[in-house]
């Protein structure tokens, strides 16, 4: 249930006749919920769809509480038809990003966010979460809640992604940002498995290797720019208050820290991804070619002669050329 990248991934693999009758759903209506779910026995609801542009849309209270009641609508509806397996998609975001960050575990605790950080994906996944934690404490339908590494593939549309759409890879001084990939086909297959083998609660889903800041700059054929992290983020805080930042400032720290994860109950219990890391960074690369995001915000071609024209000097915090654009239309 839901839409973008992830649901796509997940209807196909669940499309292939062994599973029984698959329905596809956008959202559950505030009436009749339970009818469009009569007969289920597994629902996969889509909180991390893989598509950055429904996140800007609305604002973020008003965005969380449709969230929450969404979500609120679903279980009620999935304990309803007797369904055994709620499956939520969510994201490792939710444990956070720091310097030196450890390899998040799936027993690992969500971070603590302030509230300005929670604007943004991240807080959207934490509201859909904190209802399911709530419907965990009853025995049906048992819940298990996917928190994947850095989606790639299937045309996946991130913060992430659009980080290699910028004209410079930005990287923190003194931090060393080791990237972890998952493609959505691997994470449906994830989704499936854990159905399959009644894997429930939190579980990481990642490539099971990681890449060094080197490797990623060869590969992506970019150069690095190195700022301080009080300029990185402060300018990002500067874009977004004048809207040319989409996302929360924060959640600049997910494309300059670490946050790998173990994958550690799915492996044990004998999933194994088949995408690498490697691969999934060339299947993002190939999706991303031809595009140029600054700050996250992706441009057209007169932005882009533009950006052109004033250098290109910082890669994902912007320029200066676009700042200036930016107060100018605030000042309209």
């Amino acid at each position: 249930m839901g839409r973008g990248p992830v649901a796509r991934a997940l209807a196909a693999a669940w499309s292939d006749g062994s599973g029984g009758e698959v329905r596809t759903v956008d959202e559950l209506p505030p009436q009749g919920a339970q009818d469009v779910l009569a007969g289920a026995d597994v629902v996969v609801l889509v909180g991390h769809t893989g598509d950055m542009v429904p996140t800007g849309t609305r604002g973020a209270r008003e965005r969380q509480k449709a969230i929450v009641a969404h979500t609120q609508r679903t279980l009620s509806a999935a304990r309803a038809v007797g369904a055994r397996q709620l499956v939520a998609i969510s994201s490792a975001t939710v444990h956070g990003a720091w310097p030196d960050r450890p390899r998040i575990l799936d027993g690992d605790a969500v971070a603590a966010f302030d509230e300005a950080s929670r604007g943004g994906l991240v807080g959207d996944l934490l509201a859909m979460e904190a209802v399911l934690e709530r419907g965990a404490r009853r025995s049906r339908p048992g819940i298990t809640i996917l928190r994947p590494a850095a989606l790639a593939g299937g045309g996946v549309d991130t913060f992430v992604s659009r980080h290699f759409e910028a004209p410079r890879l930005l990287t923190v001084r003194g931090a060393a940002r080791q990237w972890q990939f998952v493609h959505v086909e691997d994470l449906a297959a994830a989704a499936r498995f854990a159905v399959q083998h009644r894997l429930l609660g939190p579980l990481t889903v990642g490539a099971t290797d990681v890449l060094g800041p080197e490797q990623v700059e060869r590969a992506a054929g970019m150069r690095r720019i190195e700022l301080a992290a009080t300029t990185a983020f402060g300018t990002a805080e500067r874009l977004h208050k004048v809207g040319v930042l989409p996302s929360p400032a924060a959640e600049l720290a997910f494309v300059v820290y670490p946050w790998t994860v173990a994958s550690d109950g799915l492996l044990a219990a004998g999933w194994t991804p088949r995408w690498s890391s490697a691969q999934c960074l060339d299947a993002l690369l190939e999706g991303v070619q031809g595009r140029l995001a600054v700050a996250g915000r992706r441009l057209g071609s007169r932005d882009a002669a533009a950006i052109g024209a004033a250098g290109a000097a910082v890669a994902f915090v912007g320029t200066a050329a676009v700042w200036r654009q930016a107060r100018a239309r605030r000042g309209r």
